[in-house]
């Protein structure tokens, strides 16, 4: 039996780790993936042998939780968000921590920088009251992080401590000496010994007890808060489904809800619906929207016969069909059971200072032991035995190794946001720096995911007039390409179009201006018996570069031919350029047809080009990949990526696809930029860069403190460190370790350029900024157009904004050269400022 099961109280991915072993010890269990991202675990058990009560008592012994589901419970569908409650708990503990944490350090230390005080917290002889005051001050704060010592204890109790039990045993150890020293200064107090009691007076330690609660629950806040949810992709796959069919049983239409759908139901599609079932045309013709499922850009002629899938777009006519998959079998259902798995499968990255912690940790908590027993040994008196064990304790616990992952992360995902790339989780981020291949979806993501005219061909007759009686017969046509040729031709006075017929399969005709035209392919042209001779060397030039010719006739003879394809994005072969200079193989993977993908392929150099496949397809061939051993991202942008995006070790969707790429996927680029992927590689290898540093200096520090700590320097130079002093030390190192992640805000992208430093006024002399109003763009290919002639010129760099119709150069030219270049390529251009 394969289940899933949550799993509560992982912290890290030693937790993960552990859990994971201890269940896999048990015998009758096949395998087991716990994931932390997710709080879950998938095991593939064999009922005979184990029960889940017993694969639960194991999970508890190892200090954790397991819920087993109920049939209630899985009924249920409003769950409680368990990693959004975890984030709002973390937070509300962390801003308690410090309200309480403020006023304690002001009492403990406010003296010692000359800020004023209350007199009955003042001198000697108030030692008791001012001991008890930051005893009361620091209670809340640890019963408020309670869960550090539980989970701790536990860890230790089990034999296996992480960085909660150094926590722990370092926050308890510094809060019992307070309270044995209290206990000191009263008996000082009692027998006039006030050498004793200004001796313990400046031997508290309940602020370095909080302060390493508050420090560390920081970085844990911004650990969880990463975390990402992969159930809001599931969700919003369900919400894509239809709700309800058209049903034909007993002679009537009925609408039942989908799931009441049986195989072999006749079913009625209205235009505009989504068709319910996987199954087949029995009447009518009609053009299906097939992106959800294909990724393909240009909607499918359905004509009866054909196949139809559920969750795709009936975009024109009027169709029966019969029902030969539904509910839990249908193919969209199929991508959101893959969804899910390749969620749950999808392993969490263990934490560099996880898996030191499970070496540090032991061995401090040895060190410390070892130096109480050593000084006692010596002769020296237990208090300072027990002050130097704990100083070890103290100076060791890992704010600085707690905090060089998650504020690295943070700082590296505020820069990834300042530069138009969303990274949802610090895993995403930490795993991106080892990518060896990128696959890349076409449509919407190299392409700009919409048809549109590329080439205007005449024979004989001019452009504009070709345009014109393109656009007069396609404007009463349902046809997709009927959409690119009008936008072209946006702004024109069109002719009225008479005795317009539209041929199935085949084209259109009409009487313009007293002549009949025709608008299709070969096939059409072939039974008007019009020669395509003169246009045949066109049309397969068309068809090589992966555009679609669509063949304009007059009752004698072939006129023009009108290229309409889905166009790449003007950034995407800078993209590609920048991902083999970063050594990174690129492939493509896209629903669309073979000659389409070769001809992109050749136009952006591409390596590998593989086409005509199934979102399950695409899983497929990322998982291949990583059973070749390669760490691989996955760019995507629509429902048919989602699959695919949750295998891949990375998932970046394109930020204008569908919510649920974007939901399935750990990075979103929100400009739709490709070269944004180069970035965000380049980002990541940046920050795990910035986390090693701050591991080293971390540990450099405990190198240097610890034998100070542990007073090897006492017998010889009399030098020894009071637990206040390590603690404070401890702070600092934090402090050098948040300050080393923040160096990150100066990163700086390949795309953007890495040059010597250079003032701004050299910036200014060098290269001006313009914003030059434009006027005739109206589609991407205009876009593409005016960018591309823009660039053209020698140093010159473009970002054309087609709502706004501006265009934001920066050059070292003079306005007339830029204003001729976009005059040249067949637009006017308003202004130069």
């Amino acid at each position: 039996m394969n289940k899933k099961y949550k799993v509560t109280g992982m912290t890290c991915s030693a937790c993960s780790s552990r859990v994971e072993k201890c269940v896999g010890k048990l015998d009758g269990v096949n395998t087991v993936s716990v994931n932390l991202l997710t709080n879950s675990m998938q095991i593939d058990f064999d009922e005979s042998k184990l029960t889940e009560e017993k694969i639960a008592d194991s999970v508890t012994q190892a200090g954790y939780g397991m819920e087993i589901p109920t049939v209630k419970s899985e009924k249920k569908e409003e769950k409680e968000d368990i990693v959004e409650k975890n984030i709002e708990n973390m937070k509300k503990r962390t801003i308690w921590s410090f309200i309480f944490l403020i006023p304690l350090m002001y009492v403990a230390m406010g003296h010692m920088a000359g800020l004023p005080q209350p007199s009955f917290l003042r001198g000697d002889a108030n030692a008791v009251s001012f001991a008890l005051t930051q005893l009361l001050l620091c209670i809340p704060v640890l019963y408020i992080n309670r869960a550090y010592f539980e989970r701790g204890f536990r860890s230790l109790i089990h034999g296996a401590p992480n960085m909660d039990t150094l926590i722990s045993v370092g926050s308890g150890a510094s809060l019992i000496y307070g309270i044995f020293a209290i206990y000191r200064m009263g008996y000082g107090l009692g027998t006039q010994n006030m050498e004793l009691v200004h001796r313990y007076l400046h031997d508290l330690y309940f602020e370095s007890a909080v302060m390493i609660l508050a420090l560390i629950n920081i970085g844990k806040y911004l650990e969880a808060r990463s975390k990402g949810k992969t159930s809001e992709a599931i969700q919003k796959l369900m919400d894509l489904a239809p709700k309800t069919a058209l049903v034909e049983r007993n002679g009537q239409v009925v609408e039942i809800a989908a799931e009441d759908m049986l195989t072999g139901d006749i079913l009625q599609v209205k235009p505009g619906s989504s068709i319910p079932a996987d199954g087949v045309v029995i009447e009518g013709r009609t053009s299906v929207d097939e992106a959800a499922i294909t990724g393909e850009s240009m909607p499918v002629e359905k004509k009866e016969g054909d196949t139809v899938t559920a969750a795709t777009l009936n975009k024109t006519g009027f169709i029966r069909m019969r029902a030969a998959r539904v509910g839990q079998d249908t193919t969209f259902s199929q991508i959101i059971r893959l969804v899910e798995e390749a969620s749950s499968s999808k392993a969490p990255i263990a934490r560099m200072a996880d898996k030191i912690a499970g070496i540090f940790v032991p061995t401090v908590m040895g060190i410390a032991l070892l130096t109480g027993i050593v000084w006692l040994l010596m002769g020296a008196e237990f208090e300072f035995a027990l002050s130097c064990a704990i100083a070890v304790l103290v100076i060791s616990c890992p704010c600085a190794l707690g905090l060089a992952t998650p504020v690295a992360i943070m700082v590296g995902t505020g820069k990834g946001a300042e530069n138009g790339i969303l990274i949802k989780s610090g895993e995403a981020l930490e795993i991106t720096h080892n990518v060896q291949s990128v696959v890349l979806d076409k449509t919407g993501t190299i392409t700009e995911g919409k048809p549109v005219v590329t080439d205007i061909i005449s024979f004989g007759m001019s452009e504009n007039k070709i345009l014109e009686i393109s656009a007069a017969l396609e404007k009463k046509s349902e046809h997709p390409l009927a959409e690119a040729v009008l936008l072209k031709a946006k702004g024109m006075e069109l002719p009225n179009a008479e005795n317009f017929a539209a041929i199935p399969g085949k084209g259109i005709t009409a009487k313009i201006q007293g002549n009949i035209y025709y608008a299709g392919n070969q096939k059409l042209m072939q039974e008007q018996g019009i020669s395509c001779e003169k246009a045949l060397s066109s049309m397969e030039k068309l068809s090589k570069e992966g555009k679609t010719p669509l063949i304009l006739a007059d009752e004698k003879q072939v006129f023009g031919i009108i290229g309409v394809a889905d166009v790449v994005k003007p950034t995407s072969a800078k993209a590609i350029q920048e991902l083999k200079k970063l050594g990174i193989q690129v492939i493509m993977l896209t629903g669309d047809n073979a000659r389409t993908a070769k001809a992109i392929q050749k136009q952006l150099d591409i390596d590998t080009v593989i086409a005509e496949v199934l979102p399950q397809d695409k899983e497929r061939e990322i998982s291949r990949l990583q059973e070749e051993g390669k760490t691989v991202a996955m760019v995507g942008d629509g429902l048919n990526d989602a699959p695919a995006l949750a295998r891949s070790d990375v998932g970046i969707a394109i930020g204008a696809g569908t919510d649920v790429a974007i939901e399935s996927a750990d990075i979103v680029l929100m400009k739709n930029d490709l070269q944004d992927v180069a970035t965000a590689i380049e980002l990541s290898k940046a920050v795990i860069r910035n986390i090693k540093e701050n591991l080293f200096w971390a540990f450099f520090y405990n190198v240097c403190g610890i034998p100070l700590a542990a007073g090897v320097l006492y017998p010889v130079f009399g030098l020894k460190l009071s637990p206040m002093f390590g603690a404070a030390a401890m702070s600092l190192s934090s402090l050098f370790v948040v300050s080393n992640a923040l160096r990150l805000r100066f990163f700086h992208s390949l795309k953007k350029g890495k040059t010597q430093p250079e003032s701004i006024q050299e910036k200014k002399e060098e290269k001006n900024m313009y914003t030059m109003k434009i006027e005739g763009m109206m589609c991407p290919h205009c876009q593409a157009a005016v960018t591309k002639a823009l660039e053209a010129l020698e140093g010159t760099k473009a970002e054309v904004n087609l709502e706004k119709k501006e265009a934001y150069v920066e050059t070292g030219l003079e306005k007339e050269a830029l204003k001729k270049a976009v005059e040249d390529a067949g637009y006017q251009v308003l202004s130069v400022e």
